[in-house]
């Protein structure tokens, strides 16, 4: 699996360059006096946020980033070279952690973004820049400022507008790829979406948004069991979740439709008290399966224990689909243009 959203890396800035003693000593001037230039500043370590990644798999296989250290000053006041920067090319929605201190360094949510995360030292003075009326030979000279070491954590959290969750097998990937170009695995067995995915929803004339398919959850995936919890990091930037809940099984005496969506909020409100305050739409998928008189009966439980009407769809079938983006589009919309949301 080459899907990587996580990695622990070690930043090194350059260290400045020291600082030239030098005196001038040319032909009919013996005594020039001081010449000694500065010395060049350390190179920087910089992140610079690309849609060219995906991943953080690139940084996989290499631990420490060292940037270059800063020329020393020389004689006729030359100052010495600047350290080159070791620029780090990250996807977009990267969030950049100091793993000592645990604070966020940076967050880089926009293409073209940049972190300067460590800073090169400075270059020290050479003997020239102490020259005065009262010290006119000065021997003085500045050692170059130190280089900084930084260990980083980088966590990447997908940008898209809205996140589906749900637990194995309630149909995510067979919508998103009904939805969008997307190509995820589908298949009759849990979990077989081991990486997030993003597909490109057009609705519309010139409407599109983005939709992010989280690997399923099961119970106690806040407590690390399972894969879900691994991903919910990358619904922390959805302006919105859709909750999809498969009602294959019902009628059955495991797994209840209700009780799983219970179960399901739970563990998001587990995960992220703020992302369980989330606006949330509970889908019914897989109608196809099942009668309307079953369907209907569902449907009103859901009203009556959870105080939301569900909306039903079947992405083999297409019932429901250009409904269900249109209320998207429309939740969207109305967070984005505060007059519209204003007269709803």
């Amino acid at each position: 699996m080459r899907f990587i959203d996580e990695v622990e890396i070690t930043c090194v800035s350059g260290r400045g360059g020291d600082g030239a003693l030098s005196f001038r000593r040319e032909p009919y001037t013996p005594k020039g006096g001081p010449d000694g230039g500065d010395g060049g500043r350390g190179g920087n370590v910089v992140l610079v946020s690309t849609e060219r990644l995906n991943t953080l798999y690139h940084l996989r296989g290499r631990r420490v980033y060292p940037a270059r250290n800063g020329r020393g000053g020389g004689p006729k006041n030359m100052t010495g070279r600047n350290g080159e920067d070791a620029v780090i090319e990250v996807p977009v929605g990267t969030v950049v952690v100091d793993a000592a201190q645990g604070t966020q360094v940076a967050d880089l949510a926009e293409v073209g973004a940049v972190a300067v995360v460590c800073r090169g030292g400075r270059g020290g003075r050479g003997n020239s820049a102490f020259k005065s009326s009262r010290n006119r030979t000065p021997r003085q000279v500045e050692q170059g400022g130190d280089s900084e070491e930084r260990v980083l954590q980088l966590e990447l959290k997908l940008l898209a507008d809205v996140g589906l969750l749900g637990f194995p097998n309630a149909g995510k990937s067979t919508l998103i790829s009904r939805i969008s170009r997307a190509k995820p695995k589908v298949a009759d067995y849990p979990f077989t979406t081991l990486v997030p995915n993003l597909g490109v929803v057009s609705y519309g004339d010139d409407e599109s948004f983005v939709v992010a398919d989280i690997p399923g959850l099961v119970a106690g995936a806040s407590e690390g069991i399972g894969l879900g919890h691994q991903f919910l990091r990358h619904v922390d930037r959805c302006s919105f979740l859709l909750h999809l809940v498969s009602v294959s099984d019902f009628g059955e005496t495991v797994e209840d439709p209700i009780e799983r969506f219970q179960a399901l909020v739970e563990e998001l409100g587990a995960f992220s008290e703020e992302l369980s305050n989330r606006p949330q739409l509970l889908v019914l998928t897989k109608a196809d399966l099942v009668g309307e008189d079953e369907l209907k009966e569902l449907a009103g439980r859901f009203q009556e224990h959870m105080g939301q009407s569900p909306l039903v769809i079947s992405s083999v079938t297409g019932r429901g689909i250009n409904l269900l983006l249109g209320e998207c589009a429309r939740r969207l919309r109305s967070m984005l243009d505060p007059e519209e949301r204003s007269e709803e």
